[in-house]
Formats: structure tokens, C-alpha cells, sequence
């Protein structure tokens, strides 16, 4: 009997591992055409609650889907015009004052070192204005790759285009189809198993769902307030730099980290040696990390979606050096799917007799939190006699 369950338990995880390797080079080959599909199926994923609400109000699914992928689409064409006309003029603008920029950091540079700090530095000022052009044109060059490795893809302006040709219609056939479709993956799942994989499921559903849905609301909040609070300030740019700064803010730490340096890169060039402004420049990051930190992650966020900040930042760079930005779309997901399933593993091995080294019997999992398991580890063994129970 244990030799058959054995076997049994070998073929399953050959054949769930086989199906996860054949899934992931499927993913590879076809990352340069992934963009449009992934970003419908996310769309999909995120309007389908809104879509059951509309058939509970009476209306069918065919006419839900297209009633909310055609507001969809007004508020995303409405942001677009919007928002972007005013974000390209800055970006613009930033690229061409950028020189100058760095120039004048150059200066700033040199007068403290000839200055106050004169004294901790040695060597002369031909040095240091080496060292400073060497990092910038190091800078630059890895700008303009990245820049250019994003353009020279044949995929490229493939890509471009088909966000809002075939994300649209992918999204309204997923979005028509989905119930049906997670009826039919459930039907595939082994009847011996299924209870256990609609409890993970739902477990994976809810972290992706909250994490996604509640850092996108910390996102959202952050860069109107960095974008409001830099302008008020009177920073060049404010609007660009605080809207940048809170869309990359899903990357914990990062996201501020890269955002403060810019934003005092632009104010010390601006304001110097004017140093209140700089301090209030500063003092915007500092207050939006604080109220992030204490008030928008533990409500909107929580601790209950399980994704432990350096996992996350592994599985982005992990998944965008693999699969480009598709990666960093899918990335949240899967780092929230593993989390699920190591946890799960986690917690069936520490009921297994890989664990305690011989079967244990327990009448239910609750007993397990309420005291079996410290009542059975203390008839395995006795510390006073050096004996098992």
C-alpha cells in the first residue's frame, strides 16, 4: 500500500514538473508576442468582478463584458491624453536640460570639495572632474542601450500597435469566457486533489488580488502626492519626477530611493545654496515614506498577502531579466503563486515523517495547533530518561 501511494506520488510530481518546464520554455520562445495576451488576461482578471456583479443586477454576460471593456477603454484613452501630452513635454524638456544639469552638479561638486570639505579629500580638481565625466558617460551608456534595446526590436512597434488592437479583444473574449474557463481548468484538476487546489487557489486569487489591487492604490496615492508636493515646492519637473517616483514605489525601497536622488539631483542644481527649499524637496520623500510605511501599507496593503519585500524584488528582476517588461507583469503573480506553494509544502512537511521520522497519528490538522504536535514530539522522545515514548 505505502509502495503504491509511493509510486503514485512520483508520477504525479513527474508529470506536474514535465508540464512546468514544457510551460516555461513555451513562455520563453514566445516572450516577444506574450505583451497584448498578458496584459488582456490581466485586464480580464481584475474586470471580472465587476462582471458577476452586473449579471447579479440582471444584465447578461455578454452585455457586462462589453458594457465594462468599453469604459475600459474611454478611461484609459481619456488618461492618455490627458496625462501623457503633459508627461512627454517634461521628459522632453528634462532630456534636453539634462547637460546642464549635470554640469552644474559638476560645479556644486568642486565647491565643496575646495571649500568646507576640502580637508576629507585629497588630490587636485582635475581629478575629481575626470572621475565625475567617467560616471556620467557611464551613465549615459547604459541609458542609451537600454534605450536602444528596447526600440531596435523587430517586435517593437508590433508590440506597440497591438496593445490597442488585440489586448482589447483578448480581454473581452477572456473577460465573456472566464467563469466557464476556471469551470473547466477545475474539471481537469484529480478528484482526489481538488479540495486542496481550489484552497490553494483561492490562497494565490486573494494575495495577487490584494497585493495588486492595494499596491496599486499606495501607487496611485504616492505619485499624486509626491507630483502635488514637488510642484508646490517649485522643483523643475516636480510633476514628472513625483509621478515617476510613485509609479516605481511597487519596487519596495527602490522605487523612493531612485525618485529622493533625482529630486535632490534637480533641487540642489535649482535652489543651492539655498538649502531650506532643498530640505522641503526632501522633506516630501521623507513624509510619503512615513505615511506609506504607517498608514497606507498595513490598510490598503496588509500582511496578509505574504510577499516579503526582497522576494518580491527577486522576482522582478528575476522574471524582467527572463522575459522583459512581460516578466515584470507576471511577475507579482508568480511570486505570489510560489509564496502559496512553499508555504503549503513548508506545512506538509512539518507533518510528515520526513519530519518526525516515523508516523505519527493525530485525529485532525486542529489538533496539531492545539497541542498535539508538542503532545506527540514529547512521546517520541523523553529528555529525562534519553528514551522514546
Amino acid at each position: 500500500m505505502v509502495h503504491d501511494r509511493t509510486k503514485l506520488l512520483k508520477r504525479q510530481v513527474l508529470f506536474w514538473g514535465l508540464s512546468a518546464l514544457v510551460l516555461g520554455i513555451c513562455l520563453w520562445l514566445f516572450r516577444g508576442i506574450l505583451l497584448p495576451f498578458v496584459l488582456g488576461m490581466v485586464m480580464a482578471y481584475f474586470l471580472d468582478p465587476i462582471a458577476d456583479r452586473l449579471e447579479r443586477w440582471g444584465l447578461s454576460r455578454l452585455a457586462a463584458s462589453l458594457l465594462i471593456l468599453v469604459a475600459f477603454v474611454i478611461l484609459i484613452a481619456l488618461v492618455i491624453l490627458i496625462v501623457v501630452p503633459v508627461i512627454s513635454s517634461q521628459v522632453a524638456s528634462f532630456a534636453d536640460r539634462l547637460p546642464q544639469y549635470l554640469g552644474r552638479l559638476q560645479e556644486l561638486a568642486l565647491e565643496l570639495r575646495t571649500g568646507s570639505l576640502s580637508r576629507f579629500f585629497n588630490g587636485d580638481d582635475q581629478t575629481l572632474r575626470q572621475d565625475f565625466q567617467t560616471l556620467v558617460r557611464q551613465l549615459s551608456g547604459y541609458t542609451t542601450a537600454l534605450v536602444a534595446s528596447l526600440w531596435s526590436s523587430s517586435l517593437a512597434v508590433v508590440n506597440f500597435v497591438s496593445l490597442f488592437v488585440v489586448t482589447p479583444v483578448v480581454a473581452f473574449y477572456l473577460l465573456l469566457d472566464w467563469d466557464r474557463m476556471i469551470s473547466k481548468i477545475d474539471g481537469l484538476v484529480p478528484r482526489q486533489h481538488v479540495a486542496t487546489v481550489r484552497r490553494l487557489a483561492r490562497e494565490i486569487d486573494r494575495a495577487v488580488a490584494g497585493f495588486v489591487r492595494g499596491q496599486g492604490s499606495v501607487c496611485l496615492i504616492l505619485g499624486t502626492y509626491y507630483a502635488v508636493g514637488l510642484t508646490l515646492v517649485g522643483l523643475n519637473f516636480g510633476l514628472l519626477i513625483g509621478f515617476f517616483a510613485g509609479i516605481i514605489s511597487f519596487v519596495p525601497y527602490v522605487g523612493s530611493a531612485i525618485g529622493l536622488i533625482v529630486a535632490i539631483g534637480v533641487a540642489l542644481v535649482q535652489f543651492a545654496p539655498d538649502w531650506i527649499w532643498v530640505a522641503a524637496t526632501a522633506g516630501v520623500f521623507f513624509t510619503g515614506q512615513f505615511v506609506e510605511g504607517n498608514i497606507l501599507q498595513p490598510k490598503l496593503v496588509g500582511a496578509s498577502v505574504g510577499l516579503h519585500p526582497v522576494w518580491l524584488m527577486f522576482a522582478l528582476f528575476a522574471f524582467g531579466a527572463i522575459f522583459g517588461f512581460v516578466g515584470l507583469l507576471m511577475a507579482v503573480p508568480a511570486a505570489a503563486a510560489v509564496g502559496v506553494l512553499v508555504r503549503f509544502a513548508i506545512h506538509k512537511y512539518l507533518e510528515s515523517e520526513m519530519y518526525f521520522g516515523r508516523t505519527i497519528e493525530m485525529s485532525s490538522p486542529r489538533e496539531i495547533e492545539s497541542g498535539g504536535l508538542d503532545l506527540a514530539l514529547k512521546n517520541q522522545f523523553d529528555p529525562k530518561t534519553g528514551k522514546s515514548g
